[in-house]
C-alpha cells in the first residue's frame, strides 16, 4: 500500500468535482464512526444467537478472516473512487467501468443489502421499544422509523455529525455492559471456548453481513475529497474498533446467558440476565444505537446509490429527495410490521448475496479503473492488489455464497 507525493495529493483533491453528488465535507473521526456505524448494527445483535452452536471461537476465527478479505474489497474501492475525477457512488463507479450488468449487480446487491437490513433494524428496535415502553412492536418500529429518516434527510455531513456523536456514546455504553458482564457472569470462560466446525461457514456468512460496507466507501471519498489521505486511515482504524466489538458483544452475551437462552435480539435476554433495571436500559440503549447507527448510513448510502443509478439530476432537490427517502423507508417498515421476515434471517440474506456481489465485483472495478481512470490517485493498493490476493477475495465469497444456496436448499444444516 502506497501514497504518490504531496503535490499529487493536492491536484487530486482539486480534481474531484461535484456532479448529481454533491461534495460535504467530512472530519477524520466523523468518516471512521460513519464506517463503523454501519459495521455496528444489527449484526452484533445477531452475531451470539447466530454462532451459539458453533462457538465463540469459531466466531473469531470467522471475524478475523472475513474482516480481512471484506477490508481488502474496500480498500479496491478505495483506489477506484481516487482514480475517478466525479464524485460517483458505487453503482455509478460499476456504470463506468464494469458497465450496465456491473452496475445493476452492483445497484441490487446494495439494495438487496439495505432493505434487508433496515428490515432488521425496523424489527429489533421495535421489540426493543415495545419491551421498554410497553406498546405494540408496530408502533415501536413505527416510533423508530420516523425520527431516523430526519437525519438521512439532511444528508451526508448531518449523518457523519450525527454518527460520530451516537457511534462514541454507543462505545462508553458498551465498556458499561461488558463490565458488568464480566463481574457478574453466570457462564463459566471454559464453557463459552466451545468450537463445532459443523456450523461454521454460515456463521462466515454472518460476519460477511457485519463487514460488507462497501457502498460507504465512495461516501467516504466524496466527504474526505479535502484529505483524500486520510480515507485509507479511516477505513482501518474503523475496521479494528468494529473488530473488537464483534468480537466482545457475543463474547459478554455467552458469559450472562446459557446457549439456550440467546435470543434472536440478543440485548433483551442480555440484559435481564445482567439483573438489575439499570444495566437492562443500557444494553437496549445500547442495542438502539447501534441499529439507529447503521440505519443512518446505510439508508444515505442508499438514497445516493439511487439517485446516481437512476440518473437524478441532483440529490439535494426535494422531489428526488423524498421519493428516494419513501422508497428506502416504507417497504421495510411494511415487511417488518408483517411479520413475515425474521431478523436473524434478513441479516443471513442479506450477507450472502448482496455481500458477495459488493465484495467481489470491486475486483473487476479495480482492474478496470488502472486502465480507464481519469485521474491519477492519491493512494494505491500495493501488495493487497496482487492477483493471487484478488482471486482469494473471490475465492472466499464465493464458495460462501454456493455454501449459503445449499444450506436454504436443505442440503447443508444452518447454524440456527
Amino acid at each position: 500500500m502506497e501514497y504518490v507525493n504531496e503535490l499529487d495529493k493536492v491536484a487530486v483533491s482539486a480534481a474531484k468535482k461535484e456532479g448529481a453528488l454533491k461534495i460535504h465535507r467530512l472530519t477524520f473521526w466523523e468518516a471512521t464512526m460513519l464506517v463503523v456505524g454501519s459495521t455496528i448494527g444489527s449484526g452484533v445483535l445477531g452475531l451470539a444467537y447466530a454462532s451459539r452452536s458453533a462457538g465463540w471461537p469459531v466466531l473469531v476465527t470467522w471475524l478475523v478472516i472475513a474482516g480481512f478479505f471484506s477490508l481488502v474489497s474496500m480498500l479496491y474501492v478505495v483506489e477506484t473512487t481516487m482514480r475517478t475525477k466525479e464524485s460517483l457512488q458505487l453503482s455509478g463507479l460499476a456504470q463506468r467501468y464494469v458497465g450496465k450488468i456491473g452496475s445493476w449487480a452492483i445497484f441490487f446487491s446494495v439494495g438487496a443489502t439495505s432493505f434487508c437490513s433496515l428490515i432488521a433494524y425496523t424489527s429489533g428496535c421495535g421489540k426493543i421499544l415495545s419491551e421498554l415502553f410497553g406498546i405494540s412492536v408496530q408502533m415501536g418500529s413505527l416510533l423508530f422509523a420516523l425520527p431516523a429518516t430526519v437525519i438521512v434527510w439532511l444528508g451526508l455531513k448531518a449523518t457523519g455529525v450525527a454518527e460520530k456523536f451516537l457511534s462514541s456514546g454507543m462505545i462508553v455504553l458498551l465498556v458499561l455492559l461488558v463490565g458488568g458482564s464480566f463481574l457478574s457472569a453466570n457462564v463459566p470462560v471454559a464453557d463459552i471456548l466451545y468450537t463445532n466446525w459443523k456450523y461454521a461457514v454460515p456463521v462466515f456468512n454472518i460476519t460477511v453481513f457485519c463487514y460488507a460496507v462497501q457502498y460507504i466507501v465512495p461516501e467516504l471519498s466524496r466527504g474526505l475529497s479535502h484529505r483524500p489521505q486520510q480515507v485509507v486511515p479511516s477505513i482501518v482504524v474503523a475496521f479494528i474498533i468494529s473488530l473488537l466489538i464483534l468480537a466482545i458483544v457475543p463474547f459478554a452475551v455467552f458469559l450472562m446467558l446459557p446457549v439456550h437462552e440467546i435470543t434472536e435480539v440478543a440485548s433483551l435476554a442480555w440484559g435481564k440476565a445482567l439483573g438489575h433495571q439499570i444495566f437492562f436500559i443500557v444494553v437496549n440503549l445500547f442495542a438502539f444505537c447501534a441499529m439507529l447507527t447503521s440505519y443512518w448510513a446505510i439508508a444515505e448510502s442508499f438514497l445516493t446509490n439511487m439517485v446516481d443509478r437512476l440518473g437524478f439530476a441532483s440529490e439535494t432537490n426535494y422531489k428526488t429527495r423524498a421519493f428516494c427517502l419513501v422508497t428506502i423507508a416504507v417497504p421495510p417498515f411494511i415487511l417488518a410490521y408483517s411479520g413475515l421476515v425474521s431478523f436473524v434471517n434478513a441479516i443471513f440474506c442479506a450477507g450472502t448475496f448482496g455481500g458477495i456481489i459488493m465484495s467481489i465485483l470491486p475486483v473487476v472495478m479495480l482492474r478496470r479503473a488502472r486502465k480507464m481512470g481519469n485521474v491519477n490517485p492519491v493512494w494505491k493498493c500495493g501488495w493487497i492488489a496482487h492477483p493471487m490476493i484478488q482471486w482469494l477475495v473471490v475465492a472466499v465469497f464465493v464458495s460462501a455464497g454456493i455454501y449459503a444456496l445449499l444450506s436454504i436448499c436443505g442440503l447443508l444444516p444452518a447454524a440456527w
